[in-house]
């Protein structure tokens, strides 16, 4: 399903997301759960994994719009920010949806690359099957890949099995094309609920969402998603666009167009990592 197909979207605020924390200049991240202490986070080391705790989540009133018809009342959030970054300077996040697209993803790589900024982009399985070469590059570059599901449905509307599988195909392709299995998940629509959550913990994934929407989806023109971007910008702000599922040539220009502003304003565009002794 893709997202110009649809007349509304979610937008989805989980709660403490927006203030994913203080700029990171130290690379140190913080991980809160909610269930004491939070776990110490850096940017380079080994990881072994570990179960992630699914307790840590909690019904919570979900702010934002959503597809017609579909969108849940309620959803499940964490008791503390998804993502803290802690440290010196602004820090922001940028990510995009829906990808890989052969159309649109290089020349999203081409940008980053010119400006040296790393991004995460939340594949979806079937993409990522056909264009395991563009998930290999992201490898390569440093880029950090994450779970968006096998083929983009509405999560809420699925069963336990078809949610598991949905995440689970697209953890394997990801691991055969990237190199490693991912540590992060979004939902479609960022319409989330108790089994989302739960199989993605099971499966080793932290959920991430947004705090400023381009809504490049839209196609609003390359100079509103600039605007949006830029009026958005703060410490800790992760950005929601897309090289997919469309005609995504706005949002191509317009990452021309505001990262090197970011970059000349201060900000230091990172990834997360997570780290586990």
């Amino acid at each position: 399903m893709k997202k110009d197909q649809l007349l509304t979207r979610r937008r989805v605020l989980i709660a403490g997301t927006g203030a994913v924390g203080a700029a990171a200049t130290a690379g140190v991240l913080t991980l809160a759960t909610g269930d004491g202490p939070a776990g110490s986070v850096t940017t380079a080391g080994p990881q072994a994994r570990r179960p992630l705790n699914s307790s840590a989540y909690r019904l919570q009133p979900l702010t934002g719009y959503g597809p017609p018809h579909a969108a849940p009342r309620r959803t499940l959030v964490r008791r503390e920010p998804l993502l803290r970054v802690s440290g010196r300077g602004r820090t922001m996040v940028l990510t995009f949806d829906d990808g890989p697209d052969p159309r649109y993803t290089p020349a999203v790589l081409d940008t980053l690359a010119r400006y040296d900024v790393r991004a995460m982009f939340f594949v979806c399985g079937g993409m990522a099957a056909d264009n395991r070469n563009l998930l290999a590059r992201m490898a390569d570059e440093g880029h950090v890949v994450g779970n968006h599901t096998w083929s983009h449905p509405l999560l809420t509307r699925l069963t336990r099995r078809q949610i598991r599988s949905e995440m689970a195909r697209t953890c394997d392709v990801i691991e055969d094309a990237y190199g490693e299995r991912p540590e992060w998940f979004r939902a479609p629509y960022g319409a989330w609920n108790r089994a989302t959550f739960q199989i993605g913990a099971e499966l080793g994934m932290e959920p991430l969402a947004w705090t400023v929407d381009t809504l490049d989806w839209t196609s609003p023109g390359a100079r509103s998603i600039v605007e949006r971007v830029e009026n958005g910008a703060a410490p800790g702000v992760v950005v929601l666009s897309h090289d997919a599922g469309g005609d995504r040539s706005q949002s191509v220009r317009a990452l021309r167009r505001y990262l090197p502003e970011l970059l000349d304003a201060g900000y230091h565009v990172t990834v997360p990592r997570r780290h586990y002794a």
